[in-house]
């Protein structure tokens, strides 16, 4: 359901969320995530747009989050690259088809709606500090002692 833009965007953001007024580079950011310099470039402008991110110049530049981490909602993120591809509905049945499989298809498209509805509505409560909560959880869980955050 995530775009490519999408999840670069919300890998970018985590990255950024770990060192709140610090002030990254592009290339600092592919480099930390693993992430395709070219595409990573046209996100973060499309986020600085959308005023989440800020730009600075220098030396010292880079990009840093805009606002608080746990502010940040990410449909907010989603929707400032394109991030959310919409499920395909399936297409109307022919004339004459078997009631019974058109109205297998009615119950599909409605619950693909229903689907599309939750998924939204819970990605307005997530935040961006979520993300990163659930990123430090899993990488805590690598370490040899197999250390675990609990919240």
């Amino acid at each position: 359901m995530l775009t490519r833009a999408g999840t670069i965007a919300l890998r970018a953001l985590v990255e950024l969320a770990r060192s709140p007024g610090v002030s990254l580079s592009v290339h600092e950011l592919a480099r930390r995530q693993g992430l395709p310099q070219p595409m990573l470039e046209q996100v973060v402008l499309r986020l600085r747009r959308a005023g989440l991110v800020e730009a600075r110049r220098g030396r010292q530049g880079g990009y840093r989050l805009a606002g608080q981490a746990d502010a940040l909602p990410l449909q907010q993120v989603l929707q400032a690259v394109g991030g959310l591809r919409r499920a395909g509905v399936s297409p109307e049945p022919p004339a004459g088809a078997d009631p019974v499989a058109s109205a297998g298809l009615q119950v599909e498209q409605q619950l693909q709606r229903r689907l599309e509805r939750l998924v939204l509505h819970e990605l307005q409560r997530l935040t961006l500090a979520e993300l990163l909560y659930d990123q430090r959880s899993w990488e805590a869980s690598l370490e040899p002692d197999g250390g675990l955050m609990l919240g």
